[in-house]
């Protein structure tokens, strides 16, 4: 099995995270997205969208973080049989995609990799309300529950990979103390490893 891999990226960290948790060994191509490597015609074969997480299972590529997770995670107690846990599950991660990586995860990639300008500085305001929106979900969520959907599943690997380092993308987690102690409840778990 082979992970094309950003280290830094949330969306490579939740494959990685579950991939240790489950016990699996597995080889990490390391991609540098900067440089442009996930344009190359190579890499776009793989995926034409170009961009990683990329996980080659022997042949077979799937793209996109939140279908590797699923794939990987199929048949395991990451990813319960129930219907309606499973349902609430998908519903978690495709928050997780729409209303919260959007925002959280491009605030930081932005404050990280861009220059200070005029145009970063935009495009930073208009995430604002979003990140907060999606992180005071989380809060009220997280108020009656341990984890997003009974025990710890990949709805809480896939939303935990951003909202960890929240305050590299400008959302301190201060104000939010139920989302630090699910935090901590997922750095406790069997076969944690961290982002970098």
């Amino acid at each position: 099995m082979r992970l094309y891999n950003v280290s830094y990226s949330g969306n490579c960290y939740k494959i990685r995270l579950l991939l240790a948790q489950l016990g699996i060994s597995y080889e990490v191509i390391e991609v540098d997205i900067l440089k442009g490597e996930s344009r190359t015609p190579e890499f776009l074969k793989l995926n034409p969208n170009g961009r990683t997480p990329v996980l080659d299972d022997n042949g077979f590529i799937l793209a996109e973080s939140n279908a590797i997770l699923a794939y990987l995670a199929r048949g395991t107690k990451f990813l319960p049989k129930d219907k309606r846990q499973w349902a609430l599950i998908f519903q978690w991660m495709f928050f997780e995609q729409y209303s919260h990586e959007p925002y959280i995860a491009t605030s930081r990639f932005l404050l990280q990799h861009r220059p200070d300008t005029t145009e970063r500085t935009q495009a930073l305001a208009v995430r604002r309300g979003g990140g907060w929106a999606a992180l005071k979900v989380m809060e009220q969520h997280l108020a009656k529950h341990e984890y997003f959907v009974g025990d710890y599943s990949i709805a809480d690997i896939a939303l935990f990979a951003y909202t960890h380092v929240a305050d590299e993308g400008g959302f301190p987690l201060d104000e939010f103390p139920n989302i630090r102690a699910w935090v901590g409840r997922v750095r406790q778990q069997p076969g944690f490893v961290t982002m970098i």
